[in-house]
Order: structure tokens, then sequence, then C-alpha cells
């Protein structure tokens, strides 16, 4: 979607939680925050802040039962920075609802019917256009 400093903003490949995104590390060999320099680890997290402002912007705005971000870097199966952009709902389950996202089913991520598709392109050119706003530079899909 965007280029921020020091990373690549992309939406998530599973939506079922709409407007879920992750923020790339802009640089092979890099597999955690604390492989880059402090100055580096400043303008990632600025990035993922910025990126979480776009989420909830256009979240809130395309669903009444948005209610909070959570971020998270967790590196634990894909070896290299990435951060989880997840928008939270009223709507979901009363059990998950306060409770980490990686509690909903492992199928989940295999789910023909949660995969990005062209029924979230308003979704993703809305959080695209709010990047840009916040002074990212838009990158074409």
């Amino acid at each position: 979607m965007a280029r921020l400093p020091g990373a690549f903003a992309v939406i998530g490949d599973v939506q079922w939680l709409p407007g879920y995104c992750v923020l790339l590390v802009d640089r092979e060999g890099v597999g955690s925050l604390t492989d880059l320099e402090p100055d580096e680890r400043l303008q990632y997290l600025a990035s993922m802040a910025t990126l979480g402002g776009a989420v909830e912007s256009a979240c809130r705005t395309t669903d009444g039962g948005f209610r909070r971000l959570n971020f998270e870097i967790l590196g634990n199966t894909d070896e290299f920075l990435h951060a989880h952009v997840w928008p939270r709902y009223d709507w979901e389950p009363a059990e998950r609802v306060t409770k980490p996202v990686w509690l909903y089913p492992a199928e989940f991520w295999t789910l023909p019917s949660l995969r990005l598709g062209p029924q979230h392109d308003r979704l993703r050119s809305m959080i695209t256009t709010e990047l840009v706003r916040r002074g990212a530079a838009a990158v074409s899909h």
C-alpha cells in the first residue's frame, strides 16, 4: 500500500478482522527490532504508529463497531521484523473480544472466505489514502 520510513505497509492476506495490516521492514537481514540501530528502531516504531493511525481512521469510518487497535511484533514464525496491526471490533465473539487475536481458530488463516479480495478494495484504498495524507508514499499493488 505505502512506503514509510524504514518499512512497507501492506494489507493482510486474511481479513477476518477487516483492516488487518502488516508493517514489513524494508531491508533483508533484520530479524527483530533489536537488530536495528536506536534511531532506526524509533523510525520503525513511528512508522508502525502511522500505519495504526491510518487503519484506525479507515476502520472507524467504515465500521461503527470499531473498538481499538492491537499492535504486535512477534517473529515466532517468520524470522524477519514485521509488525501486525489488528483492528478490534465490538461485534467480535464475547469470548474473544478482549483476548489476543491468536486465539482465533488456526483455520482462519486459510479459509477462502476470509482471504483478502475485491470486497476489501475500498478499505485498502482508504487506508492507503490516509497513509499518504500522513506523509507516506503510495505503492501500487
